[in-house]
């Protein structure tokens, strides 16, 4: 089988950093003592594809407060058939067309994605097309929304974009039949955790400066407080014994004197990894930067 990779392009996605994480993953894991694999913030789902492909996990659950997200998940675990015929309706549409008619055309499917809303528990083929149409064709395969929670990325003008991978969605859909998903807080993990748990926090990160922050994947942001009520939650679950790794910014790129995440997670290890980000607005602030993997273990 190919080499499985996420559906979409999500900002702070982990795909460039799996070899280093693969490093820091417990023990346990890899001798096949863990039983559990918990994602709480799913994302792109990075992490979760490369677990699911090396290791014999017997009960893994995903977590994303993104219910369009999960819908996709959950579409391409049940109904990947009907979605690829839907999304390959609208990579020729889109492929047939010329410039400036793309462009109206990716308008008109964001104006009828932010019409209406998901119904909750149904697998809506027809919404998760439009998701990974738009995720594909905007500017630089951002998902933001405003704060009436309407997405809106502009047009990204890609010339020759794979709107639908037909052989990784079909592949995906394989690898993640047994994968629960639900739209939800990460707090839900709490009550499914045990010893032979291994959870992989990746919230949205804390901005290294104001150009670095963008509205958030929900129409709520993640705040300090926010970060501070994960740390209180980490901090439960390791006295459990399960196993946790989180990933976030190391705001020493920016200030040495910031102490955020040290003061948070002390006690635990804050190991340094290295990833190509955007720290500001201008093209040439893309660079290798360190970020902070956190392991209780």
């Amino acid at each position: 089988m190919e080499k499985i990779k996420p559906f979409v392009k999500w900002a702070g996605g982990k795909t460039q950093l799996i070899g280093q994480i693969n490093k820091y993953l417990p023990v346990e894991l890899t001798d096949g003592r863990i039983k559990t694999y918990i994602e709480p913030f799913v994302g792109g789902g990075a992490l979760l594809i490369e677990i699911l492909q090396k290791y014999n996990i017997e009960t893994a659950i995903a977590f994303d407060i993104n219910g369009d997200l999960i819908n996709c998940y959950c579409v391409i675990k049940n109904n990947v058939e009907e979605l690829i015929i839907e999304l390959d309706k609208k990579e020729k549409k889109y492929k047939s067309l010329e410039e400036n008619k793309r462009k109206e055309y990716f308008y008109d499917i964001r104006r009828e994605y932010n019409s209406y809303k998901l119904q909750n528990g149904k697998n809506d083929i027809k919404r998760a097309s439009e998701f990974i149409f738009l995720n594909k064709t905007c500017f630089n395969g951002l998902y933001r929304v405003n704060s009436k929670n309407e997405f809106n990325v502009p047009f990204n003008n890609a010339k020759n974009p794979t709107i639908c991978d037909t052989v990784n969605l079909r592949n995906l859909s394989k690898l993640i039949q047994n994968v629960e998903f639900y739209c939800g807080d990460y707090k839900n993990a709490g009550t499914i955790a045990d010893k032979e748990t291994f959870i992989y926090f990746d919230p949205p990160y804390r901005p290294l400066n104001v150009t670095s922050a963008f509205t958030s994947y929900t129409k709520d942001d993640f705040t300090d407080k926010d970060q501070q009520n994960l740390g209180a939650f980490y901090k439960e679950l390791s006295l459990k014994g399960t196993k946790l790794m989180l990933s976030n910014s190391n705001p020493k790129n920016i200030n040495e004197e910031d102490n955020f995440f040290v003061d948070l997670y002390k006690g635990f290890n804050l190991n340094e990894v290295l990833a190509n980000r955007n720290i500001n607005s201008k093209a040439n602030g893309r660079k290798a930067i360190s970020e902070l993997l956190i392991t209780n273990y």
